[in-house]
């Protein structure tokens, strides 16, 4: 089984540049954040793909947030919301339930380049990893953009940005918790000193073909799933968004 999640940064943007094609990105499990649209402002190709069963859980204000999850499998259910209004109402959560494991999709906040956003943000994660405290023990997959770069190793400049947002202390505490929690970096477990390895890259200064990027987009997994894993990756050779999807193999 392979697994992928990817930002696409606006979901009918991706779509009509041609950099996205569901059934040609081999994903029997395909996790999308910040879709940016309603389900009813999608393609029909975006709403029902051949050969799988599609969830969106958009955000209540247009052009915004959200997220969608493309399956082959049928799962059993679903949850959109984690108790949180402000997070919830922007569709940053969805949850799979299947008869193997659960998934979650998830889309923290950005929390604002000036931290104006920062309270929002380490709350919606305290009240997800409280959301976690109950899933630990099982077999779950947690995926998606997380917002933060967890170790200096994860982005490229790190002196110069430990105290800007997505690389502040408080944030970095948060991953630590979900690590200490148990929850095991599908990358990391492979490979563990590697570097200049990135998921997003600022639109801004040639970032991207220069590399000056940060690991801000995840793949965890509980304990009771890692005898299962067989492989992570992070596909940095797929345009189309400032993100790029990364994927594990079970």
């Amino acid at each position: 089984m392979k697994i992928i999640s990817w930002n696409v940064n606006g979901l009918r943007s991706v779509y009509q540049k041609g950099a996205l094609k569901i059934d040609q990105m081999g994903a029997d499990i395909l996790c999308l954040q910040e879709i940016k649209a309603l389900k009813e402002q999608l393609d029909p190709e975006l709403v029902s793909p051949k050969g799988y069963y599609s969830y969106f859980n958009s955000a209540k204000k247009k052009g915004y947030a959200g997220t969608a999850v493309y399956s082959r499998q049928k799962p059993l259910s679903g949850e959109e919301k984690v108790g949180f209004k402000e997070f919830d109402d922007e569709g940053r959560f969805l949850k799979l339930d299947y008869p193997q494991f659960s998934l979650i999709n998830l889309y923290l906040p950005h929390g604002g380049r000036q931290k104006e956003k920062l309270a929002y943000k380490l709350a919606a994660y305290d009240y997800l990893l409280n959301y976690l405290q109950k899933l630990k023990e099982k077999k779950v997959i947690l995926m998606g953009d997380f917002n933060i770069a967890h170790e200096e190793i994860d982005l490229a400049r790190p002196k110069e940005n430990k105290n800007n947002i997505m690389f502040t202390p408080e944030e970095r505490a948060r991953i630590n918790w979900l690590v200490g929690s148990g929850f095991i970096d599908s990358f990391r477990k492979f490979y563990p000193d590697k570097r200049d390895a990135y998921t997003w890259w600022p639109y801004f200064a040639n970032a991207r073909a220069r590399n000056l990027g940060w690991r801000i987009d995840y793949v965890f997994i509980t304990q009771k799933l890692a005898v299962k894993l067989k492989n992570a990756s992070i596909l940095s050779q797929i345009k189309g968004s400032d993100h790029c999807p990364v994927g594990v193999e079970f």
